[in-house]
Formats: C-alpha cells, structure tokens, sequence
C-alpha cells in the first residue's frame, strides 16, 4: 500500500447546465483553479457519454469495453484529482440509470448534461498524485508520494 496525507482546502460547488459538457467543464474549472489534488462528488442527468465498463476480458493489459449512453440517464457519480503531465487531471466514475437500465464505468470522451449536473469539488491540499506509467496494465496509474 502506498499513501499520502493532506488537509481539505477549498470547497467549489458548479452548476452545469443542461447541454453543457460536464467532463470538459470540470475539467476546465479545475485547471483554472490550479486544484492539483481533491475529490468531485456529482448527481444530476447526462445523455450521450461514453463509459468504459470493464475490461473486455480479465487479463493484463487490459482491452476496454465501452458502452454508450445515448439517450438521458440519471447518475451519480465520484472522482479524483490528480496531477497529469500537462498539470491537474480528473478520473470520473458514474452510475447511470434509466428505467431498469443501468451502467456503471468510467466517464470518458464527450458527455451533454440534461437538465442539470451538480457537482461538489473538496480540494486537497498539501498532497502529491502523480500519474506513472505502469508497465503491466499499459495505463498511467497514481503513484502517490
């Protein structure tokens, strides 16, 4: 196990507006901030997302299987911020409903808001997360100091 410790800093709340892109508004919000480390809590809906919902089979490297939410899903969704190479990345998970419909992944590529996306971001202060390459999975993993 590997660790690193921090205190909370600041505390953001974002509204994201129906059509908007959630995934590239916080993005964009969090480098804006300079938030090099912290948590994101989000509810709200989203249509036309991609999630990445496993691998295709359970070996290493890793092959992801995606799957599309096309039409409005509810979801609720966490993350983290760690940094990335060209400065403050985000890793978002969702699970999004619809119906008796449901997906579970990880949020990648482009999404649209529907209606409303809420979103919490707790800062971490005082904390280092960089991504390292890991030679097993081929995936740029957190190598906390």
């Amino acid at each position: 196990m590997k660790y690193t410790s921090g205190t909370c800093g600041r505390i953001f709340y974002l509204h994201i507006e129906h059509g908007e892109d959630p995934i590239q508004t916080m993005n964009a919000f969090v480098r804006e901030h300079e938030i090099k480390a912290g948590i994101i809590h989000f509810i709200g809906a989203v249509k036309n997302a991609k999630l990445v919902t496993g691998p295709e089979v359970d070996h290493l490297p890793p092959i992801p299987h995606s799957e599309s939410v096309v039409l409005a899903h509810e979801l609720i969704g966490t993350g983290f911020i760690r940094t990335g190479d060209d400065g403050p990345a985000i890793h978002l998970h969702i699970s999004a409903g619809r119906r008796d419909q449901v997906l579970t992944g990880c949020l990648r590529g482009e999404a649209k808001a529907f209606i409303l996306v809420e979103v919490m971001i707790i800062e971490c202060q005082g904390m280092n997360i960089p991504m390292i390459y890991n030679k097993d999975t081929k995936l740029m993993l957190p190598a906390p100091k």
